[in-house]
């Protein structure tokens, strides 16, 4: 009779093994040409949020389960999506390859800046962005100003007659989607990666919208146009957030 207590804990103990070894997955990444090994290569779980980078051999484990939707993205590659089947966790590892993009190069005219070895007159030279974030107390908004955000003092009058409004259109209609922007902001793997990107093909893809909707969410946020064009993916990250969460103030 002492046997079965333990029988069973053997038998619960077993089962939680086996679920928590269905929660990862792993592969090899590859390129679709050569098949050579892809290192630090993204991979983000889209469904859980989770995000991982190959090895120096192409290797990666995840989290994910049945289902779910993972992301590759890569420096001069195409990014792909593919899903998670009950093939993958039960036979193990997978080999994904990714395709190389044809690149056409345009031509890029540099404008030189002419230094006269003098610092005060080179610095006066030396374009200068010098937009700044403010607040209004009590309000629970910003706005930019500067030279480089002329719309900013209209933008803020218009945030402090129905801030709330011009934000539901925008966060109202995907509070699922928003919600994943607190677990992207907590996990490291994917802060890291965003760091390095500016094509904000990353954030769509987990939000699940356009980077043409991106826009429109900082400049309904009162973002400048040059911080649009300048900030990497975390900083974009950042900033949708912190909005965000004015939102939900406002909203209640």
């Amino acid at each position: 009779m002492r046997l079965l207590p333990i029988l069973s804990f053997f038998i619960i103990l077993c089962s939680i093994s086996a679920v928590q070894a269905q929660d990862m997955v792993s592969g090899k990444v590859l390129n679709a040409s050569n098949d050579l090994p892809l290192e630090n290569v993204n991979i983000v779980n889209l469904n859980q949020v989770k995000g991982t980078t190959t090895t120096s051999e192409g290797d990666f484990e995840v989290q994910a389960t049945v289902n779910d939707t993972l992301y590759f993205s890569y420096l001069g590659f195409r990014t792909i999506q593919v899903r998670v089947t009950n093939d993958w966790l039960k036979y193990g590892s997978v080999k994904v390859k990714m395709t190389e993009l044809g690149i056409a190069l345009e031509e890029v005219v540099v404008s030189p800046i002419t230094l006269t070895g003098y610092l005060e007159i080179d610095v006066k030279n030396i374009p200068i962005y010098e937009n700044s974030r403010y607040s209004i107390s009590g309000l629970n908004s910003g706005y930019e100003g500067g030279s480089y955000s002329p719309g900013a003092a209209a933008k803020a009058l218009g945030a402090i007659f129905n801030p709330a409004d011009a934000l539901y259109n925008l966060f109202g209609k995907k509070p699922k989607q928003m919600k994943k922007l607190r677990k992207m902001k907590e996990n490291d793997e994917i802060r890291s990666l965003l760091q390095t990107k500016f094509d904000r093909q990353t954030l769509a893809a987990v939000l699940q919208i356009t980077s043409v909707e991106i826009e429109e969410i900082l400049a309904r946020c009162n973002y400048s146009k040059d911080f649009m064009n300048s900030a990497n993916d975390l900083q974009i990250l950042d900033a949708i957030s912190g909005c965000y969460e004015e939102y939900k103030v406002l909203k209640r």
